[in-house]
């Protein structure tokens, strides 16, 4: 008999009758030579300290750092989770091959590796690799399916991550608690998530510490059109710019300085100034010296990874990483959307033939797609590039018919299908006329933008002023003739340099993604991804883990760190903790012991060692710093939501009791991931999603308050 194992009962469920094993068994399911079975996300975890040396259950500085000699993995301690592990094994034991069906990514491969140690599997093992649940896509794995022992290093990598999470943060944790928590808090420390949170802090302290500074624009009505004056830039934005380059040398090679590239009046910074110079030009004629004409293109917007994809939900829907993750991975489970948890934008080769069948797949957008039926579909490099895949390429449609979506899950699939139709569309053709003038020789400029073909662009007619660029007017200027003259209507407005913006999720997640750096060019983006800090799939769970830890608040979209995560982040001395570039230095080391081009041993060796230094930097410290302790905020009683309910009851008519049922115990719901997918047992009207260290309804934000707490999984990922 061949086991297949799978990371979850839908996705079981879905390889089963494509192999034909319908017979339904407890765990399993069987027939045809299968029996395909599951896991819950993950069974087993890296053992507790005690479980290696007793004495390390107390809390003390004297028994740090801990190191144990050889890590080792366990159960996770739940009923549920121990009687599937027991099927596993029993059905491992008995296999004359193993196919692991688990999620294709890192996580997915550690998952089912611990599993299968634990059971103590002997036999051969081969490998599923897809990107999307389809039918097709299924058949096509199994027809080709891999050796285990390909993906060794992807093994070693997950692995390497989470006994490095593991050691950073029980030491850490414990450390910075005994030392400065004044035994009241647990400072909660982490390789990934106290980097994040001190992106937060600083942040916060350039805003805090911004010195607003006054200065005045002088700009002229001519012939209905506002031109500003032309400012020469600063020493410091000339330095700034300098120091850009020196960066980013490609930078320079876009824009070959010329001579007079910083011409212009000096930065207005004083009133007096502001108005000699009006009083200046305010009876001299306005003339034109110039008017030149640009004719441009824009390629459309890249393919989705999951990070753009949550930062593009957190701008437009004002939903979290944590919950568009949930929605896209719902996706990926009805089989309408691929693999999400990627970091590339790009498609591998062998997708293109497919795509004409996808296109026609998605029939809700066929005014889009008609144009490109019975053509030969543009297939360009900024989409197709062997090289910019690996493991997965760009969340795309896959040709499946959406049907029965929850209006979130309705939105995050237009996002990911209008992207994918506008790639095989034509480039948008704009033109950019600049035009300059003067009066009494202070040059003023001003520019319009004129779409000559959209292209792309019709694909997001509704979204066209939001798609442009900060600063650009798509607009036509009037004809202007070059040596034309005439009156004009001077004006100075007063102005006040503005701090930088607090973090948002959007805006954070690009800060993770390139250690820091925000940056718009999406070239220079890729290059900085390599030393990002935690991967697509973990940035949401570190975001919630700063929100459950109290370390970060939101106002409207903004994060705001709270005291005690201010406090914390100046508590740590030591900048390997918390500088983000330096995480992601050690974030690199692991993608590439996944690519074979770092050893494993090493990276754990030098992790291990650099915990150690930290330990013995902190014993040290004589200071008498300590956190403030933060009272924990009011919950509502939680008799409350059952009072509200009832009080909504009383109102409702007779059928609308019937359309939301009460809500049932928590026995009668199907165990652990079984119950995603499932109708709402509390308002009716929404499915379960699965969460954090809860599941709850697709219609939270509704005002849903069905939520039903599992296990969570282990705080590797803090």
């Amino acid at each position: 008999m061949i086991v297949c194992i799978a990371e979850k009962p839908s996705v079981a469920h879905d390889i089963a009758e494509v192999l034909g094993a319908k017979v339904r068994k407890e765990g399993y399911f069987e027939g045809n030579g299968y029996q395909v079975t599951w896991t819950f996300g993950h069974l087993c975890t890296l053992k507790e300290p005690h479980e290696y040396t007793p004495s390390w259950k107390s809390w003390s500085l004297g028994s740090l750092p801990m190191i144990p000699p050889r890590f080792g993995i366990k159960l996770i301690d739940d009923p549920g989770i121990e009687k599937q592990f027991h099927i596993i094994e029993r059905l491992m034991g008995q296999a004359e091959m193993i196919i692991n069906c688990g999620d294709a990514g890192q996580e997915g491969e550690l998952i089912q590796r611990w599993v299968m140690q634990k059971a103590g599997a002997k036999c051969p093992v081969k490998r599923l690799w897809i990107s999307s649940l389809t039918e097709e896509a299924i058949r096509e794995g199994f027809a080709h399916l891999k050796d285990q022992q390909e993906f060794q290093p992807l093994y070693e990598a997950g692995l390497s991550r989470a006994i490095g999470d593991w050691t950073l943060g029980m030491n850490a944790t414990r450390l910075y608690t005994l030392k400065y928590g004044q035994n009241k808090q647990v400072l909660s420390i982490g390789r990934v998530q106290t980097p994040t949170l001190a992106l937060i802090v600083n942040r916060q302290k350039e805003i805090e510490n911004f010195v607003p500074k006054q200065y005045w624009e002088l700009k002229t009505l001519y012939r209905d059109t506002l031109f500003s004056a032309i400012v020469r830039k600063s020493d410091e934005e000339l330095a700034e710019e300098a120091a850009q380059e020196k960066e980013n040398p490609a930078a320079r090679k876009k824009a070959a300085p010329k001579e007079d590239a910083n011409r212009g009046i000096p930065p207005i910074t004083d009133r007096k100034t502001g108005e000699e110079l009006l009083q200046r030009i305010q009876n001299a004629p306005f003339t034109i010296t110039d008017i030149t004409a640009k004719k441009g293109t824009e390629a459309p917007p890249r393919l989705f990874d999951l990070t753009s994809l949550q930062v593009e939900c957190n701008k437009k829907f004002s939903y979290s990483a944590d919950m568009t993750l949930q929605l896209i991975q719902s996706l990926y489970e009805k089989k309408i959307a691929t693999y999400p948890r990627v970091d590339t934008t790009f498609l591998s080769d062998d997708i293109y033939p497919k795509c004409p069948k996808i296109l026609e797949g998605i029939k809700d957008y066929a005014r889009f797609t008609a144009p490109l039926a019975d053509k030969q579909l543009l297939k360009s490099k900024k989409v197709f590039d062997n090289s910019k895949v690996t493991d997965h390429h760009a969340i795309i449609p896959t040709g499946v018919q959406p049907q029965g979506l929850t209006d979130m899950e309705k939105r995050v699939f237009d996002l990911i299908a209008r992207r994918f139709i506008a790639v095989f569309y034509p480039d948008c053709k704009f033109s950019t006329t600049t035009v300059t003038g003067e009066a009494d020789s202070i040059e003023f400029k001003v520019s319009g933008k004129q779409i000559l073909d959209p292209g792309w662009r019709v694909i997001f007619a509704k979204d066209t002023e939001e798609e442009s660029k900060e600063g650009e007017e798509e607009s036509v200027l009037p004809a202007f003739s070059k040596g034309e003259s005439g009156p004009h209507q001077p004006q100075l407005n007063e102005k006040w340099t503005q701090p930088p913006r607090p973090y948002t999720e959007a805006t954070l997640l690009r800060a993770m993604e390139t250690a820091g750096k925000l940056v718009d060019n999406d070239e220079l983006r890729d290059a900085l991804k390599e030393n990002g800090i935690g991967r697509p799939s973990t940035r949401a769970a570190i975001i919630e883990t700063l929100f459950k830890r109290h370390y970060i608040r939101k106002e409207r979209k903004n994060l705001i760190a709270t005291p005690t995560g201010v406090e914390l982040i100046q508590l740590i001395r030591e900048e390997l903790l918390k500088s983000a570039e330096l995480t992601g230095i050690w974030e690199k080391k692991l993608r590439e012991i996944e690519r074979r081009n770092y050893d494993a041993a090493t990276f754990l060796s030098e992790l291990k060692q650099m915990v150690t230094d930290i330990v013995y930097t902190v014993l040290r410290d004589n200071s008498n710093r300590r956190v403030t302790v933060m009272p924990e905020e009011p919950k509502a009683p939680a008799a409350k939501p059952a009072a509200r309910e009832k009080k909504t009851e009383k109102k409702t008519t007779a059928r609308k009791k019937k359309d939301a049922p009460s809500p049932a115990p928590a026995n009668s719901l199907p165990e652990g991931d079984a119950i995603v997918g499932q109708p709402c047992p509390l308002c009716g009207k929404g499915t379960i999603l699965k969460g954090k260290t809860a599941y709850g309804c697709s219609e939270w934000k509704n005002g849903c308050t069905f939520r039903k707490p599992f296990d969570p999984a282990p705080e590797s990922q803090a």
